[in-house]
């Protein structure tokens, strides 16, 4: 039986987390306000976040490693004979949701789960990805999201990126508004076909990929003008973003079903939102091209 090494998965993890709060720290100028909570039924987390900065409205970058003795619903729906075992999940999980309409909010996590039971070999798997979601679209951002996503799958094969890149697009699906949260990128889940260290080489490849394909796509938009039509826009598109991780996010649920912390859980939520009834965008204008040209099933490559 291959040897599941859990303390140098966190190590990782909690490395992660520090990479990626210094490098968009250093970019917005602000400090990350760090909250380290435990969890009664076992584990606990450190979670970071950013409100209110010169570049990120709101962000935060989470760590968690929770324990129980059973599966929640949420990760049994579709593997039904691992009800009962106990378990342990840990995992770094981000959100950033930019002041500037024309920066892209981004989304990623990676993450590590673990079920055992007396008498039987542990069950193990990986998964995680990122997905960009846009207000108004840029094909050099896109291109070059897309293009960081399928550099860190190729070392572990030419087909894992296309097939990851569907599974993105299918996620991130609003079945009930017929469309998708945004451009996509990566998604993977019940990872573990490589093996555990290659399984966990390719988990790391993700993580650590993220900066890269993110960060210049900060710089490039953090002092595009603005005014109150593109911030009206991003409020409401935000809406979608908040509708998709309360009616659809498996994280969220498996958060929420766990007993995790709900402050850290719902922390993905952006800070200001609107809805409006039936608004449509104005036929040829750059919010219709959202529309029309980004959000749409299409390859980036």
């Amino acid at each position: 039986m291959q040897t599941i090494d859990k303390e140098w998965v966190k190590s990782y993890l909690l490395g992660l987390q520090d990479s990626i709060c210094n490098a968009l720290g250093q970019e917005d100028g602000s400090a990350w306000q760090e909250d380290n909570w435990t969890r009664p039924e076992g584990g606990g987390g450190r979670s970071r976040v950013i409100a209110d900065g010169k570049v990120i409205e709101k962000g935060g970058v989470n760590f968690s490693h929770v324990s129980g003795d059973q599966l929640p619903a949420s990760a049994t729906q579709s593997r039904p004979e691992l009800a009962g075992r106990s378990f342990e999940a840990m995992g770094v999980s981000l959100v950033i949701h930019p002041h500037n309409p024309y920066m892209p909010t981004s989304h990623a996590n990676v993450r590590f789960f673990i079920a055992e039971k007396d008498g039987e070999d542990p069950v193990w798997w990986f998964g995680g990805g990122y997905d960009l979601t846009p207000y108004y679209g840029n094909q050099e951002d896109c291109e070059h999201w897309h293009q960081t996503a399928k550099n860190a799958c190729d070392p572990f094969g030419e087909e894992v990126y296309p097939r990851l890149k569907q599974q993105c697009d299918s996620y991130f699906y609003l079945r009930h508004r017929d469309e998708p949260r945004g451009v996509g990128g990566v998604f993977f889940d019940d990872f573990n076909q490589l093996g555990f260290e290659q399984s966990f080489a390719f988990m790391q490849a993700i993580g650590d990929s993220y900066i890269e394909a993110y960060l210049p796509i900060m710089q490039r938009r953090r002092e595009q003008p603005f005014g109150e039509r593109e911030r009206s826009f991003q409020l409401y598109r935000r809406g979608r973003y908040v509708e998709f991780n309360l009616v659809y996010d498996r994280g969220t649920l498996f958060g929420l079903q766990t007993g995790g912390r709900t402050e850290s859980i719902l922390m993905s939520l952006p800070p200001m939102v609107r809805w409006e009834y039936d608004w449509q965008p104005e036929a040829g204008s750059a919010e219709a091209e959202l529309y029309d040209q980004y959000l749409t099933d299409r390859d980036w490559i």
